[in-house]
């Protein structure tokens, strides 16, 4: 049986559910970790690659490469995503009126925070999204997330393995260099991934337990025009057809600078959602990153010539969550 093509004219337009079936089966990691398995392709970072990352430290320059998390999020309220609220509940006005009970003239500031869990820069955790109500490794997704959290995949799992090699593709300077940014709905193509490499050279190779940054460019175009529609509406992205590519180069994860990952509208004249999610999460076992600020890096890549550093993005670790907000850093 032939492999899926990689060219997104070759999709069948009026079946999502074939193109996305045909992937499943033909890139499936289920078991390749064993049947316990919680972390998916976080298994590709191993001591040495992160030692390897760890070498590639030379100016000791540190890059956070977070959206900020503030009521000025991009957030509409789709299925009850809001922007992060912060309320201070010790001020400093309650300090200077010593009305705060304590003694010797000690006072202080304390806050609180609610917010969905991927309202900004954020990783999906596997428990995230099913694949016909199958969960990663093949387990029913009942048995995985119940009222209680995600009972297996949890994102705490991963709290302490997400240090590797990371590196940046910054496609939307390599297609379109007088801008920098990708029109919406672009679909990136394994073609495209490759080709990208190629142009940036030795340090922006991909392989086994690297994390992979792409950035589009249309974070940058929400900072100078505004939000608009970056939550959930038109964005360039990748192709459900890099299904292949995303398994091949063994990655251990990979982030974009959108709100949804792959290219959107979705690839199909049909109703579709999201439909390279249903593949390599539940599938691949593929953690996929969104919303990430991938600006200051790419100048900094571009100014130095090269695209790996160590990349630190681990994620909070809330018992049973299917996702975390983060503050990736970035070392050069």
């Amino acid at each position: 049986m032939s492999a899926p093509s990689e060219f997104p004219a070759d999709l069948d337009r009026t079946d999502p559910e074939g193109e996305i079936a045909a992937r499943a089966a033909a890139y499936r990691n289920w078991g390749r970790w064993g049947a316990d398995d919680r972390l998916g392709t976080l298994n590709h970072i191993d001591d040495a690659k992160r030692i390897e990352a760890a070498g590639l430290v030379r100016t000791g320059r540190a890059i956070s490469l977070a959206q900020s998390f503030d009521t000025a999020g991009p957030q509409k309220g789709w299925r009850r995503r809001t922007n992060p609220v912060h309320t201070m509940t010790d001020t400093g006005v309650d300090a200077e009126r010593a009305n705060q009970g304590f003694p010797h003239g000690m006072g202080g500031a304390d806050d609180v925070i609610a917010m969905p869990l991927q309202c900004s820069t954020q990783w999906d955790g596997l428990g995230h999204i099913f694949d016909h109500g199958t969960a990663w490794n093949g387990r029913r997704a009942g048995d995985v997330v119940t009222s209680e959290g995600d009972l297996v995949t949890g994102i705490e799992h991963a709290a302490s393995v997400v240090v590797s090699r990371g590196v940046l593709l910054d496609v939307g300077r390599h297609l379109q260099p007088e801008s920098g940014e990708l029109p919406d709905g672009y679909a990136i193509t394994a073609a495209d991934l490759d080709a990208c490499i190629a142009a940036q050279g030795e340090s922006a190779r991909v392989g086994r337990g690297d994390i992979v940054l792409v950035r589009t460019g249309q974070y940058a175009r929400t900072r100078r025009e505004g939000w608009g529609d970056y939550a959930g509406g038109p964005a360039p992205g990748l192709s459900l057809t890099t299904a292949g590519w995303l398994h091949r180069t063994e990655i251990a994860g990979i982030a974009t600078d959108t709100w949804g990952f792959e290219v959107r509208p979705n690839e199909f004249d049909v109703p579709a959602f999201q439909p390279l999610h249903q593949v390599v999460i539940p599938n691949l076992g593929l953690t996929i990153g969104e919303m990430w600020n991938l600006e200051a890096l790419a100048d900094a890549c571009a100014a130095e010539g090269r695209y790996d550093f160590l990349l630190s993005a681990a994620p909070l670790p809330i018992t049973g969550a299917v996702g975390s907000p983060i503050n990736p850093v970035a070392l050069l």
